[in-house]
């Protein structure tokens, strides 16, 4: 936002806070960041831990990179600008969800670590689960459950993430995830680290 109109605005105090969201969910708002390559499992992962969190009357909601994509975010591309703004305005929208008392599920590529430092930064660090979904890139071509891959290499679509364009790793993420590991395997490890962080409170699914 331009610093001249910034001056003219000021947060409005609501009196339904947080707090008494997250005491009438009876679980506090906290928001897991999947990063990984298309076609790594960041999706499938996040949609069956949303299911299990919805089942035990969490209040979710899945922001999915493709779904941002498509409204949200409509008007970017896929350069390296495009892509911070992209994720700055997916970090605005979970700030308002984690206020609303929700418990908020991103997966997006986020290929640059300043990007997602970026994010976690503005978001406080008890607030966020950064999660790396870690498959091969050979694996995700062979899945190419959207055919980018496919595209790409046809010269059909440019900047592609592992291809054209970069994805930097997460050096210290708070979970890293076997990416070719069961779905129910990587589900009941999130489960488990958000009941140690004392999110949730039922421990592990059937």
């Amino acid at each position: 936002m331009n610093n001249f109109f910034k001056k003219d605005i000021t947060w409005q105090k609501c009196s339904v806070t947080r707090v008494k969201r997250e005491k009438k969910n009876s679980h506090k708002s906290f928001v897991i960041w999947f990063t990984g390559l298309s076609g790594s499992g960041k999706s499938s992962i996040a949609n069956s831990l949303e299911q299990i969190l919805f089942k035990n009357n969490c209040s979710t909601y899945l922001l999915d990179g493709d779904n941002i994509r498509s409204g949200l975010c409509s008007d970017l591309g896929f350069s390296v600008v495009d892509r911070n703004e992209n994720i700055r305005r997916i970090g605005e929208v979970v700030r308002l969800l984690i206020d609303a008392g929700i418990i908020v599920l991103v997966a997006v590529i986020s290929p640059y670590k300043n990007h997602r430092e970026m994010i976690f930064s503005r978001l406080g660090k008890k607030n966020f689960l950064e999660v790396f979904v870690d498959t091969p890139i050979d694996i995700c071509k062979e899945r190419d459950p959207k055919k980018l891959y496919k595209k790409s290499f046809f010269g059909e679509i440019s900047n592609f993430t592992g291809i054209q364009s970069v994805y930097e790793r997460p050096e210290k993420p708070d979970l890293h995830l076997d990416g070719t590991a069961s779905l129910k395997k990587n589900t009941q490890k999130l489960i488990k680290i958000l009941h140690d962080r004392y999110i949730i409170s039922f421990p592990n699914i059937k």
